[in-house]
């Protein structure tokens, strides 16, 4: 099979300079890197071909030979092995390769160095009451999670042993394999990442050098807090297992449904019954805030059923910030079920006054 051009394949043109040729395989060689892709035949041997191509370009010579005679002036060449080019910094500058595929291996292992542990993040589901995320309050919670075992302080060793250096990694967790200019970073294979083997384990944790707690803990819920709101409590998560920096615990919050007033966003809404009378004539309501304590409010002459009132301060309070939000008072007027013979004359009277018939005619609309 004849071999493709080497300008074709890294998809520049004859007269690309140096710094094109050089962007154009960086490209080629990321994308097609066999550890990223693990048992592709294609992608290794686009590899390949890339690397072979630049290999030429790359060298004024080559490139001379190969722009004159074709494939026939820089003779064979296997650029997946020897020969390949190894200049780590000339085509990738500041790229660190440890850190490009430590997303592929998740070996949280860079060239700078082995970094800390970490423990696993928890969340919590906490349900509050209404009035409880209008005013704050401080709760007690309590989370299972691991800590460091008390018996062998987190070591994993039983007493009067003690972890040994994992010979294979020497301590760091990780086997670094180069490949051509690659240096890809895997997880130990003999000390599965922990840079240390227990031959004589803890028998309070099986070697793992962290038991199962549960861990009381006061949250403070702020004022104003809304359901999907998340508390983020440092430090408070799993330990990680051979030290490290514990995780953080999330406090999910869940606000229960108040039987008597709605929320919509800071605004808080309540529906308040009045007799229609009231409605009619007007006059003083006592109006239940979520705050334990009740609002004088005016009821105008004439209001109608479903008319809303605003009264300004009396809802949410704003997280973070000054000030609340309003409560709306929904106003339903009410229809007794039954009336006194008195209440009957006293309505066909108003009813004769006002106009109205109480024969139930059919009215012209238009």
């Amino acid at each position: 099979m004849a071999k493709r051009d080497y300008y074709e394949i890294l998809g520049v043109a004859k007269s690309a300079n140096d710094d094109e040729i050089k962007s154009a395989y960086r490209k080629l060689a990321l994308k097609y890197h066999p550890d990223r892709n693990k048992g592709n035949a294609e992608a290794e041997e686009k590899f390949k071909e890339a690397t072979e191509a630049y290999e030429v370009l790359r060298d004024s010579k080559k490139r001379a030979q190969y722009d004159q005679f074709g494939h026939e002036g820089v003779g064979n060449f296997d650029g997946f092995g020897k020969g390949a080019y190894r200049d780590f910094s000339d085509i990738f500058g500041d790229f660190d390769f440890g850190d490009i595929f430590e997303g592929f291996f998740g070996s949280g292992f860079s060239s700078r160095g082995k970094r800390q542990k970490r423990g696993s993040d928890l969340q919590y589901d906490l349900a509050v009451e209404l009035e409880e995320a209008a005013t704050g309050k401080e709760i007690q919670i309590e989370i299972p999670r691991h800590e460091p075992c008390t018996s062998c302080e987190g070591t994993g060793a039983a007493s009067g042993s003690k972890p040994i250096t994992c010979p294979v990694c020497n301590g760091a967790g990780q086997i670094r394999q180069a490949q051509g200019f690659f240096s890809v970073t895997q997880t130990c294979y003999k000390c599965h990442g922990q840079g240390k083997i227990i031959s004589s384990p803890c028998k309070s944790c099986n070697g793992t050098g962290l038991i199962a707690k549960k861990r009381k803990i006061t949250i403070k819920i702020p004022a104003g807090v809304e359901s999907g709101s998340r508390l983020k409590i440092t430090g408070e998560g799993e330990h990680a297992q051979g030290g490290g920096i514990p995780g953080d615990l999330y406090v999910l919050i869940h606000v229960k449904k108040h039987k008597y007033f709605e929320r919509s966003g800071n605004d808080l809404v309540c529906t308040v019954d009045i007799s229609f009378p009231l409605a009619v004539i007007g006059g003083d309501i006592e109006v239940p805030t979520i705050y334990n304590q009740t609002l004088k409010m005016k009821i105008p002459q004439g209001t109608e059923n479903n008319q809303i009132f605003r009264l300004r301060g009396s809802g949410m309070p704003y997280i973070g910030s000054h000030g609340k939000g309003d409560l709306l008072v929904r106003i339903n007027v009410t229809v007794p079920k039954k009336i006194t013979a008195r209440q009957k004359e006293l309505l066909k009277e108003f009813a004769d006054i006002s106009g109205e018939s109480l024969k139930g005619e059919m009215r012209q609309f238009y």
